[in-house]
């Protein structure tokens, strides 16, 4: 143990690690900073082969205090993988510059740079501000504000795609070049779903603007895996390593990254940090938006209803597992042959389980109607379809169900809408028409889900099966 803590710079760092810490080009800018970036796609071009090429320049939302804090430690931090037993310190060097989202000024300079080959976005599901089936919602009342910033001669959007526009219209006017934009969220076919979303917001303000991001930007589809909860505290093992660090960031041992799509510009050598590139991301996305998510989600929901707090604590409880292991069994079955999940689903339980990963179920529950659209509803149209008994899924919405009819809503930006439904005189259908027409369409799923309900409120056992015990 090193007993004097150091302010962590890169300066500080060369004098500990010579040959290091040499802070690398910007050619990656990052929009959305914040924790799963930091132990993600920050951490993974740090330990690229050629990290040295590749410095990146992250944006934050609103905040401006995270890149405060970032500058004074010129873009380091600690980043504690945390086991079971024990923890792990490694300082991660990729970022190089942070910037507050307000600064769009800046956001467009860095993207006029020739040099800069890549944007990535780490944004929660309603942070595009589209609609459910990804159109532009003209309904929205920073939607259209940003319209009118962008028509006019001083534009200063305030929606991420309204200054992700702004700046690659910079990049067009600097005639910078190609330029490939990397989705690491958590919404199927993510690349598809925000080049669209661009698209539209694009015709509405410039036409020429809109031609040129068809032919010079290409839209990376992705799916992105590790277990990064909001933990604001500096651990003390950050100190006992020999760091004063403002900004931690404290994540699992695991993580996973498979992209698809083309980098006209060039990028890092990720796979020798482990990521995987393929031709399908779909199969990849899917099992990890359901199996993964989906079962936080059922954890969350389940958990809370049943006062726990955690993901380690929802696990441990027979019937909050018993229902993520029935929708695990109905959602391996839509996948196609070949998806790897038998050890995955071995991995996750194991995952979930860690005592020393915080993984608060309030924070999972936030936004929880389009988490249910994606999560449980996409399982359950498939399975019907295939005419497959929708068992699980048909539990798992019944406890998103309850969960809302129970009144414990976390911030989610359709609430109105939620309200509403769920005090109609068919909650219900209601509800399940908010996530998913098809399936409020379903008398059948929709019985289902009626005969769920006393199970997953009263806390009656379930089968892996999903029927009551």
């Amino acid at each position: 143990m090193i007993a004097t803590a150091t302010p962590l710079t890169r300066k500080a760092l060369a004098e500990r690690e010579p040959g290091r810490v040499e802070a690398p080009p910007v050619r990656i800018v990052h929009l959305g900073l914040g924790h799963f970036f930091r132990a993600h796609q920050a951490w993974y071009t740090s330990r690229a082969a050629d990290a040295g090429a590749w410095g990146i320049a992250a944006i934050t939302g609103r905040s401006t205090r995270i890149a405060e804090d970032l500058t004074a430690q010129d873009g380091l931090f600690a980043l504690v993988e945390r086991g079971p037993e024990a923890d792990r310190v490694e300082v991660v060097t990729s970022l190089v510059e942070a910037v507050a989202g307000v600064d769009v000024t800046r956001l467009a300079d860095l993207l006029a740079d020739p040099r800069v080959a890549i944007v990535t976005l780490t944004i929660t599901e309603s942070g595009y501000r589209l609609r459910p089936d990804g159109g532009l919602d003209l309904d929205d009342p920073l939607v259209r504000a940003d319209l009118e910033q962008l028509r006019s001669a001083s534009p200063r959007p305030e929606t991420v795609l309204g200054r992700l526009l702004f700046a690659l219209d910079a990049r067009r006017r600097a005639d910078a070049g190609a330029i490939a934009i990397v989705s690491c969220d958590n919404i199927p076919d993510n690349g598809s779903f925000l080049a669209a979303g661009l698209a539209a917001l694009a015709e509405q303000v410039d036409a020429s603007l809109a031609a040129w991001i068809s032919t010079h930007v290409s839209f990376v589809s992705t799916s992105v895996d590790r277990i990064t909860p909001h933990i604001d505290e500096a651990p003390a093992v950050v100190a006992e390593a020999g760091w004063v660090d403002r900004a931690p960031v404290v994540t699992e041992p695991f993580a996973d990254w498979v992209l698809a799509g083309d980098f006209p510009a060039g990028r890092p050598d990720w796979e020798s940090a482990g990521a995987r590139f393929v031709d399908d991301i779909e199969p990849w996305e899917n099992r990890k938006l359901w199996l993964l998510n989906g079962a936080h989600s059922i954890l969350a929901f389940a958990g809370l209803r049943r006062g726990l707090h955690t993901v380690a604590d929802a696990i441990a409880h027979p019937e909050c597992r018993a229902l993520v292991e029935a929708f695990w069994a109905e959602a391996v079955q839509n996948l196609p042959p070949g998806t790897e999940h038998v050890a995955y689903r071995a991995q996750l339980l194991e995952r979930f389980a860690n005592p020393r990963i915080v993984h608060r179920l309030g924070q999972i529950a936030a936004e929880a109607t389009t988490k249910a659209q994606f999560r449980f509803a996409a399982v359950a149209e498939r399975s019907v379809r295939a005419g497959r008994e929708p068992a699980g899924s048909a539990a798992a919405l019944a406890v998103w169900i309850d969960w809302v009819l129970a009144g414990d809503l976390a911030p989610d930006a359709r609430a109105d809408d939620v309200r509403l439904a769920a005090a109609s005189d068919d909650p219900i259908t209601a509800l399940l028409a908010l996530v998913s027409p098809d399936s409020a369409a379903s008398p059948g799923l929709v019985a289902q889900i009626d005969a769920a309900l006393p199970a997953v409120t009263t806390g009656i056992p379930l089968t892996h099966e999903g029927a009551r015990q």
